[in-house]
């Protein structure tokens, strides 16, 4: 057997975001509106190609809210199999800063879990969700739009 590992020319190329769910003592949750769609999300972006996952959460979070974070836990890996982007998202508290609108963001909120889940898109909604539940990561797959349903 040969030690030669062939690359198939068909295998699919993926970009990799960070977001971060960053929780207060009193359990709500850091979320921005996104300027460029108008929707609800926990904060976050592509990773940055020398960039270590952990360095990429805080560096969007901050860019995008004003908020500096302390990275606590991965919560989940989600891929949206449409656009072939896996999202790992990170549980995260705040160590300083305040909320600031950004290029990337028409509004920062702290939001209730209730007020998450009638706001935001459910492949985001459960982003939060999973991050405030103990245990390991969750792993999901999603086309953009709703979760892939297990069998």
């Amino acid at each position: 057997m040969s030690n030669t590992r062939h690359k198939s020319p068909s295998t699919p190329l993926h970009s990799v975001s960070v977001a971060g769910v960053v929780v207060r003592d009193d359990g709500r949750v850091l979320t921005i509106k996104r300027a460029d769609n108008g929707t609800w999300e926990p904060p976050g972006g592509v990773l940055e190609l020398a960039e270590a996952p952990e360095d990429g959460v805080r560096r969007e979070v901050y860019e995008e809210t004003g908020i500096k974070v302390q990275v606590d836990r991965l919560t989940g890996v989600y891929k949206n199999t449409s656009r072939g982007i896996v999202a790992l998202v990170f549980r995260c508290h705040a160590e300083g800063g305040y909320e600031q609108l950004s290029d990337e963001s028409a509004a920062v909120e702290w939001l209730t879990l209730d007020e998450v889940t009638s706001r935001m898109a459910e492949v985001y909604a459960v982003r939060v969700t999973d991050a405030l539940l103990s245990g390991a990561p969750r792993v999901r797959a999603h086309d953009g739009r709703k979760l892939a349903r297990k069998l």
